[in-house]
C-alpha cells in the first residue's frame, strides 16, 4: 500500500501568528497524515473477512474520511501561508471570479471573513464547482462533514481552536483571521484556481 507523505512548507516569520502557533500545528497535521496511513493500512487488513469485521470496517471508513479530509485541508491551508504574503492583482482570473460571482471583492472578503466567526470548530472555505463555473462560500464542521462534492478546495481557513489558541484568546477569533490574510498568499490561491479550471 502507498503510503500518505507528510508535505514540507515554507512558512517564514509572520505577522500576528507565531512560529511557535506554526510548530504545532504542524504537528498536528503531522498526526493526520500518520492516521491516515495506519487507518488505511488496518482497512486494508480487515478487508481480508469484510463481514465478520463490518462492524469494526465501518467505524475505521468514517474515521478515515476524518484523518484524510485533515490532512488535505491543513495542506491548503499551509501552501496559503508558505512563501511571501501578496495582494490579487487586478488582473487576476480569481479576483475577477469573486468580484463577478459576488459583486466586489471586498463584499465576498467581509462576507468570507463572518462565516469564518460562526461558533463552533470547522473551516471556512472556498471551492470552485467546475460544472456550474462557479466559486461557493461554505462552512465545514470537522473535516468529514459538509465538504462539498465534486468542488475544488481553493482557499482554507482553519477555524479549529487549534490554529489560534496559542497566539489568541478563544474569544480572539476576529483578530486571527485578520493576521490569516494579512499573512496570505494569494499567488497560491490563484494556483489553486486555475488549476481547479482546467
Amino acid at each position: 500500500m502507498k503510503k500518505f507523505e507528510e508535505q514540507k512548507f515554507n512558512i517564514g516569520e509572520l505577522k500576528g501568528i507565531s512560529a511557535k502557533n506554526i510548530e504545532e500545528h504542524l504537528k498536528l497535521y503531522a498526526g493526520y497524515v500518520n492516521q491516515s496511513n495506519l487507518v488505511l493500512a488496518k482497512i486494508e487488513e480487515l478487508s481480508v473477512k469484510p463481514e465478520e469485521n463490518i462492524g469494526i470496517l465501518s467505524g475505521l471508513q468514517r474515521r478515515f474520511g476524518f484523518e484524510y479530509n485533515g490532512m488535505r485541508n491543513h495542506e491548503i491551508y499551509f501552501n496559503s501561508l508558505s512563501g511571501k504574503s501578496n495582494n490579487l492583482t487586478e488582473n487576476s482570473e480569481l479576483k475577477k471570479a469573486i468580484s463577478s460571482e459576488w459583486g466586489s471583492f471586498e463584499k465576498w472578503l467581509e462576507l468570507f471573513k463572518s462565516i469564518a466567526t460562526i461558533r463552533g470548530v470547522g473551516w471556512a472555505m472556498l471551492y470552485f464547482d467546475k460544472k456550474e463555473n462557479k466559486l461557493m462560500n461554505a462552512w465545514v464542521d470537522e473535516q468529514h462533514l459538509g465538504q462539498l462534492q465534486d468542488c475544488k478546495l481553493i482557499l482554507a481557513l482553519d477555524m479549529w481552536e487549534h490554529a489560534f489558541i496559542t497566539d489568541f484568546q478563544p474569544s480572539g477569533k476576529k483578530h486571527y483571521i485578520e493576521a490569516f490574510f494579512e499573512n496570505l498568499n494569494w499567488e497560491a490561491v490563484e494556483k489553486n484556481f486555475i488549476q481547479a479550471k482546467q
